[in-house]
């Protein structure tokens, strides 16, 4: 069985948020701020002074997490996150936070957020950055799901 089956029988990505901050509270509760899926702007390009991207794991085993944001063409990186370690105990969960600073995103359009694990890409979700112009003429959606 290959390595990268192993790992995907071995760990499973429950959910990834994208957030403005996340904050360790008492008790080791997190708190997210600015939980959000789509980026709406007055205009592109956009800069954003710090974006967070969660991602919460059940499993077990000890890997080595990135991730990295695509522009819609996928030929180049907006922005990658250092390699850390994501430690999961049997039975338990972990949590893996990449904090980015001063991320800009040049264009509108479908933007891929993925996450790697032991350099292999394991998940990717899509970040729809646009316009409010933009948006009202592909018929985007204010209301919150």
């Amino acid at each position: 069985m290959s390595e990268q089956m192993e790992t995907d029988k071995k760990l499973e990505l429950l959910y990834t948020l994208f957030c403005d901050d996340v904050r360790l509270e008492a008790g080791n509760k997190l708190s997210f701020m600015g939980v959000f899926q789509n980026i709406m702007v007055q205009q592109v390009p956009v800069s954003l002074i710090k974006f967070a991207v969660v991602n919460h794991w059940r499993g077990e085993g000890k890997h080595l997490s990135e991730v990295r944001i695509l522009t819609p063409d996928r030929q180049q990186h907006i922005v990658t996150s250092q390699p850390t370690t994501v430690e999961v105990v049997p039975g338990a969960y972990a949590d893996n936070i990449s904090f980015f600073v001063n991320v800009t995103f040049p264009t509108s359009g479908r933007y891929f957020v993925q996450t790697l694990i032991d350099s292999n890409l394991f998940e990717e979700q899509t970040l729809f950055v646009a316009d409010v112009n933009e948006a009202q003429l592909v018929g985007a959606s204010d209301a919150v799901n």
